[in-house]
């Protein structure tokens, strides 16, 4: 019998071919050349590539028999996810095998700033000797303000205790115990902004996080001090930074990551108090072989039908196809809890009920915690890192099945408990033929709206006429509401209400709603599918 083919389209360490072992027909191809590679997927079952290498639909439908493709690292800009999806390829990174690099190289951009390192060494390599244009701070007692507490910012955290560093940290979805078990003193941002020699910026890229250092925060800030970003371009607003910069506003920066990349036309690399490198934070030999070893075993995981713990489109594995389509729908209700919660969590029950129950559904409890963490922390979540994520965090998780389901054939629900004492939970079903995902419970009010990609949840006094007021607004600015529905448990008390919209709504169309009808809870929740 044959051996199934793996294809390695770019260089890779030894270390991947090893861990791949002698089960298959390892062979070797330039995933540059366009030609090379469509023929050569014809036949193959997994492909591993780094970010030369593009899988996009037309490879994707030359590859027949591909089972999966592995992309030694954590950015998948390369590789077609949609068009993989619907193929039934099975897409792998390596979402953990960066996070020392990027936060060694974190500490060396705070070192170098601090001593100012590359401009030092210009001036030498020019024929001057200027000691004292290049004098430095120390960093021991000085404060780093850590924005995005996640597994990298707790790498920085230890390593800059090591300098003595006093450390705070902006980040609302980890508990005080968690910090307090760091060291870690929690601040709002403001008061990080304030308060911090050093800041370091480590949060996901989404539409609420990107520029969210901006002219405001900026100003903030001590004129002594110095701000790093090496997670993800864009996190810090470039135009408001070249401005800070150029004023003297602040001291300095140091940027691994760009709006765009190579930042050819940046104004900012003609400035002499920014540190900048060419996107390095996985640019280590150790970074590089963790990623092929890592995604060689998903490759095999893949081939020998296992559960795939960093598969970013599907779960992979054995599971029941009763069990499959709700995984999605788990991940969807887990993005709706997490954008409900006002602070940190610090309990999750994932409720199972209905004929489901006879299946292993184990993996609707790690599909809700790739969910609730998704658009929480900076890190890749996958099925392997969302149940570590939730530990570090001190989240108690408990998977609850019930073979009954009273209203619905089968109901994934799930509850949970935030640090301020409130309680949330959300619950969906899937419905007809097509298995239509449907939020049918908010907060114990009964609803019954499919799952879209923007949805807005309220809660306000149920009175006469709320609902022109709301619609009136979204109307007025071009909002299009697909579906809406109101529940309420008594007349005059409170009323939720759930509205499905073509389009995302402006901060301040929002806050202009929620004073219009003084509702007790107005969220925009946007879902990554």
């Amino acid at each position: 019998m044959a051996k199934p083919i793996v294809l390695i389209a770019e260089e890779l360490s030894p270390a991947t071919v090893e861990a791949l072992g002698p089960d298959f027909d390892v062979r070797s191809i330039d995933g540059t050349d366009r030609g090379a590679l469509l023929s050569a997927l014809a036949d193959a079952s997994a492909i591993l590539i780094r970010s030369a290498t593009h899988i996009d639909a037309e490879a994707i439908a030359a590859a027949k028999q591909l089972k999966v493709i592995a992309r030694a690292g954590v950015g998948l800009d390369n590789v077609d996810i949609k068009s993989a999806t619907e193929a039934g390829v099975m897409v792998v990174n390596a979402p953990t095998s960066n996070i020392i690099s990027a936060a060694e190289l974190t500490v060396g951009h705070i070192l170098s700033l601090a001593r100012h390192v590359p401009s030092a060494h210009a001036s030498l390599a020019a024929g001057t000797w200027k000691r004292s244009k290049y004098t430095g701070a120390e960093l021991y007692e000085k404060t780093v303000g850590i924005i995005g507490l996640g597994r990298i910012g707790a790498l920085i955290t230890a390593r800059l205790q090591a300098f003595g560093m006093n450390v705070v940290a902006y980040d609302p979805y980890v508990t005080s115990a968690r910090a307090q078990q760091l060291g870690v003193t929690l601040l709002s941002l403001e008061e990080l902004l304030r308060s911090s020699d050093f800041i370091t910026i480590h949060m996901p890229k989404t539409p609420e996080t990107t520029g969210m250092i901006s002219t405001d925060e900026l100003a903030l800030m001590k004129p002594t001090a110095f701000i790093v970003n090496v997670a993800r371009g864009g996190l810090i607003d470039e135009d408001a930074l070249f401005a800070a910069l150029k004023s003297h506003r602040i001291a300095g920066a140091g940027l691994d990551v760009f709006v765009s990349e190579p930042p050819t036309d940046s104004p900012l690399l003609g400035l002499d108090n920014i540190v900048l490198t060419p996107h390095l934070g996985a640019s280590t030999d150790e970074a590089q072989e963790k990623a092929g070893v890592s995604v060689a075993r998903s490759v095999r995981l893949a081939l020998d039908g296992e559960l795939v713990p960093d598969a970013v489109n599907v779960a992979g594995g054995v599971i029941d196809s009763t069990v499959r389509p709700g995984i999605p729908l788990m991940e969807k209700l887990g993005q709706v809890f997490s954008g409900l919660a006002d602070s940190p969590i610090t309990s999750v029950d994932v409720e199972v009920r209905g004929e489901i129950t006879e299946f292993d559904v184990s993996v609707l409890k790690l599909a809700a915690l790739k969910g609730i963490f998704s658009n929480v922390v900076s890190e890749s979540v996958s099925y392997v890192n969302a149940p570590l994520l939730a530990e570090q965090r001190g989240v108690v998780v408990r998977l609850i099945t019930d073979g009954v389901s009273e209203e619905y054939r089968n109901l994934l629900t799930i509850r949970g408990s935030l640090s301020d004492g409130s309680q949330i939970s959300v619950s969906g079903t899937l419905t007809g033929t097509k298995q239509t995902e449907k939020l049918v419970e908010i907060n114990g009010y009964d609803v019954e709206v499919p799952i879209a990609e923007h949805l807005i949840v309220l809660i306000y006094t149920d009175r006469p006429g709320i609902v022109a007021v709301y619609g009136k607004e979204f109307g007025d600015a071009n909002i299009n509401i697909a579906g809406m529905q109101i529940a309420r448990r008594q007349a005059g008390g409170q009323a939720l209400s759930v509205l499905t919209v073509d389009s995302p709504v402006p901060e301040g169309l929002l806050e202009k709603v929620r004073i219009a009808i003084d509702a007790d809870l107005l969220r925009e929740i946007d879902i990554v599918q």
